[in-house]
């Protein structure tokens, strides 16, 4: 496994990044068993950043996160996030914060995390969320919470602002840098390049819809728009066609070209966190990925609505 530094943090995190919002059962029920050996499968594959949020099960995924990762703390970084506590709840005051680090410390038995984020900024105003939510991660980073300090959403725009607008060490961003999508490498790496930022990479297989089956998102309804799932179909064909599994090649594109130093694979089964680790090192077929990338140009610099249209 590869290792490169996130941002200037002198973080050197694994090119593959564990995710664990499976963990928390936010694509289906997963066994606590399940969720702690796939943890323990990516550390025996070299991973060394875990990323994890309050809003994944309410504290079930950090609880069995941290389960997983006893005596192992200080072999590995883990983030995790605040601000959002279920599909339409959203808190970013200082003293909702607070709680809720202080919660995830405890859950994921741990006095500090290495990155603390505030979760899917663009769902609300964001201006007292780069203010008086920027001051709050600073403080708890003076503290010692936390290490770092971060924030996450979908729309390229807010993650801008974010980097523009304050002194973040990481943004996370997902279901960017994709087969579909070109926005996070040509609109926000280099910015964040300028402000030495680092950026952690998420959701290569866009939330599941470059995936051989169909999305198993809660709730059923993604989020993209009819003309992103009809480039995915495309896609899909292409793939099928050729005999190649398209999360397998989806993974390979996020990975090796995103830019990014880390991507976050997120998933309880050994078999697909095995192939994203392998996707990492595997030499992308040049001939496929260009046709992909033929078939998904008409949407590659388009991007569904996420939280408030003023933060698009």
């Amino acid at each position: 496994m590869d290792h490169r530094e996130l941002g200037r943090t002198g973080m050197n995190v694994s090119t593959v990044s564990f995710g664990t919002s499976p963990l928390g059962d936010m694509f289906g029920p997963a066994s606590e068993e399940s969720g702690i050996a796939a943890v323990h499968r990516a550390l025996d594959a070299g991973i060394n950043l875990f990323d994890t949020s309050v809003y994944y099960g309410m504290g079930l995924a950090e609880e069995r996160l941290g389960k997983a990762l006893q005596g192992h703390r200080d072999e590995v970084f883990i983030s995790t996030k605040a601000g959002r506590f279920g599909p339409d709840t959203f808190d970013f005051s200082a003293a909702r914060l607070r709680s809720s680090l202080e919660q995830s410390l405890r859950l994921l038995g741990t006095d500090h995390v290495d990155v603390f984020f505030l979760h899917d900024i663009e769902y609300v105003d964001m201006d007292p969320v780069l203010t008086e939510g920027f001051a709050a991660l600073q403080q708890f980073k003076d503290e010692g919470l936390t290490r770092f300090v971060g924030m996450s959403g979908y729309p390229i725009k807010a993650l801008q602002r974010a980097v523009a607008e304050t002194d973040i060490d990481v943004v996370l961003s997902y279901s960017h840098a994709t087969l579909l999508d070109q926005c996070l490498t040509e609109r926000l790496v280099p910015l964040a390049e300028e402000h030495g930022v680092g950026i952690m990479n998420a959701a290569a297989v866009t939330l599941g819809l470059l995936t051989p089956g169909p999305s198993k998102i809660i709730g059923g309804q993604h989020p993209a728009d009819s003309e992103i799932i009809a480039a995915a179909e495309r896609i899909k064909a292409i793939c099928a066609e050729a005999g190649v599994d398209v999360a397998f090649l989806a993974n390979q594109f996020s990975i090796q070209r995103s830019g990014c130093p880390t991507t976050v694979i997120g998933t309880v089964k050994p078999e697909n966190l095995d192939s994203a680790v392998a996707a990492a090192t595997t030499p992308i077929d040049e001939q496929l990925l260009a046709r992909v990338l033929a078939a998904a140009a008409p949407v590659s610099r388009h991007c569904w609505i996420s939280g408030r249209p003023e933060n698009n």
